[in-house]
């Protein structure tokens, strides 16, 4: 009985550090913001719902969210499956590279994807600037921007890496042997696809779309940037009832709408992630990876490369090159018939005052502040998701941990644009006036990064062998020396993983920053907001250079997490 409730106690207090991050920063907030917003309907909270139902634009803005939500997510899958098929059966040189660059996109802040793909597709793109020289075109033949293509193709470019990596580990896994006993009684090759592997690998796929549709779902800087005033979704009308009109009881019956969808999706999502650690016909990786062999796997690594290098690294390619080449208007003639011109002066600006800016510090300054923000972040989100994965990957049968488990998961489902209101109005008195303090930033941007980090650490702390902590508590060891010298240790190189993780995700946080984020000390994605919004080539050049330092820091964060993750890791 003394241990049961000892037992009891002790999971009690590991869960009480994130869920008491969770109730002050997150629930807290959002149920200010919902209160508020009921005190303002003057006819009660049933009129505003009518009104906002009965209103066609709000409809319009509801039905294309969950049909552009869809559709992305079915076109990611189309793209994501066949990466997940190469990663997830074969090993081949410059696999760890290629992963990593696909899954630079995901932690990239919109307004740098924005850029890369103006970069590359936009009237004064690469392809359009060489379209007009080869034909001799006096306007761009190619318009993306501001349509549902440039939405599309910018939530391919984000989420396929989702695909890629849930799929791609658990296909890694499975048995191959079930598959050649398939054949081997006579089942041709899309037979033993679709009566073996395709029902294994079911629950990834569905976890990987649920996942998928919510990052669309939710989307905000893509659908604001890319897609324009003519498309419009329940995060671009909650902005829009909030900042634009104030209309916050109609804003909070969309946020409920968002957070409602949400909490039902990552539930079963989280149920799904849970089939994917069972151990049946799971085997290891050394033992179902295979070499590139006859001429049609090389040719079809070949092609697969080639897709996912274009799709994922040509925008970004096209980003650098445009931060080191100035394309003035006035010179644009000279310069398609001579050639670009290379020039360094954007970098150089980075570390002088400007006279136009709209900021007291200099671009320089917020990459250092940035950096401070991201490195609080990672504290905390480690101090807050260690626990909760420990919880989670020790007491995934508890009760407690099913009901739990999705809550974690709410903040990367839930409008930056509420969440920043909800701060707003709740931190706005002691004990916890952070208005003003620079502290609200790491702290919004943990939200951000905890589901990331649990869902990182939840899996390698699974891989523990059992064994080895009842050896430690039958020789006397309490739970935290367990923690101490067999979970920590074992699970080290998760934990930088997930540092990593949490410190790329907080360097392009930009939706939360925006709303709460100071003046005085600028983070790099508001310093390319800015600059972006500002007319003139320098301040252009200046936005290009910035999303470059920032693309390529993502990267090295990427290619570090590579070298040091747990490949026997089921969840995203």
């Amino acid at each position: 009985m003394n241990t049961g409730k000892m037992k009891f106690r002790w999971q009690t207090l590991l869960w009480l550090l994130p869920l008491g991050f969770l109730a002050v920063f997150y629930f807290y907030p959002l149920g200010s913001i919902l209160a508020v917003s009921l005190e303002r309907a003057e006819n009660g909270i049933g009129a505003v719902i009518l009104e906002v139902w009965g209103s066609p634009s709000i409809r319009k803005a509801v039905g294309f969210t969950f049909w552009q939500a869809g559709l992305s997510t079915l076109l990611t899958l189309m793209i994501g499956l066949p990466g997940a098929y190469l990663f997830g059966r074969y090993e081949f040189q410059g696999k760890q590279l290629l992963r990593a660059l696909t899954s630079v996109p995901f932690v990239m802040p919109t307004l740098v994807v924005a850029a890369a793909f103006d970069s590359l597709l936009g009237g004064r793109g690469w392809l359009n600037l060489g379209l007009m020289q080869l034909f001799n075109l006096d306007s761009a033949p190619i318009q993306v921007g501001q349509t549902l293509t440039a939405i599309l193709l910018a939530h391919i470019f984000y989420n396929t890496t989702i695909v890629i990596r849930l799929v791609g580990d658990f296909w890694t896994n499975l048995d191959p042997r079930l598959t050649q006993a398939a054949r081997m009684l006579g089942a041709k090759p899309w037979q033993a696809w679709l009566r073996v592997t395709l029902p294994l690998l079911a629950p990834a796929l569905l976890a990987a779309a649920l996942l998928v549709f919510i990052f669309d779902f939710t989307s905000f800087g893509v659908i604001l940037i890319l897609g324009g005033p003519k498309f419009a979704t329940i995060e671009v009308e909650i902005f829009y009832q909030a900042i634009s009109l104030f209309n916050l009881p109609a804003a909070a019956v969309l946020a409920s709408i968002q957070l409602i969808t949400t909490l039902a999706l990552t539930t079963i999502y989280t149920r799904l992630v849970g089939k994917l650690s069972r151990p049946l016909t799971r085997r290891s990786e050394q033992v179902t990876l295979q070499r590139l062999s006859t001429w049609r796997q090389r040719a079809m690594a070949g092609w697969l490369s080639t897709l996912m290098l274009v799709l994922f690294v040509t925008p970004l390619v096209s980003l650098g090159l445009r931060s080191v080449v100035q394309l003035e208007p006035e010179r644009r003639q000279r310069t398609l018939e001579e050639g670009p011109a290379l020039t360094g002066a954007f970098y150089r600006s980075l570390w002088e005052d400007s006279e136009d800016s709209m900021f007291t510090a200099t671009p320089g300054e917020a990459l250092l502040t940035s950096m401070g923000y991201a490195g609080s972040t990672v504290v905390i989100s480690l101090l807050l998701g260690f626990p909760a994965a420990w919880m989670l990957a020790w007491q995934k049968e508890d009760l407690l941990s099913r009901v739990l488990d999705p809550l974690l998961m709410l903040p990367i489902g839930t409008s930056a644009v509420t969440l920043g209101l909800g701060f707003i109005v709740a931190l706005n008195r002691p004990p916890l006036d952070l208005r003003t303090s620079p502290a609200l930033i790491p702290l919004a941007h943990s939200l951000v990064a905890l589901p990331f980090v649990v869902r990182s650490l939840t899996p390698a702390l699974r891989t523990i062998q059992p064994q080895l902590r009842q050896a430690a508590a039958m020789l006397g060891a309490n739970p935290g020396q367990v923690i101490r010298f067999i979970d920590l240790p074992l699970v080290g190189r998760a934990l930088l993983g997930s540092a990593v993780f949490a410190f790329t995700i907080s360097l392009g946080e930009f939706g939360a920053t925006a709303l709460v984020g100071r003046p005085d000390r600028p983070t790099v994605p508001m310093m390319i907001y800015r600059y972006l919004g500002q007319p003139g080539a320098l301040n252009y050049g200046r936005a290009l250079a910035l999303s470059t330092i920032l693309m390529l820091a993502t990267a090295a964060g990427m290619l570090l997490i590579e070298r040091v993750r747990v490949g026997e890791g089921a969840e995203f």
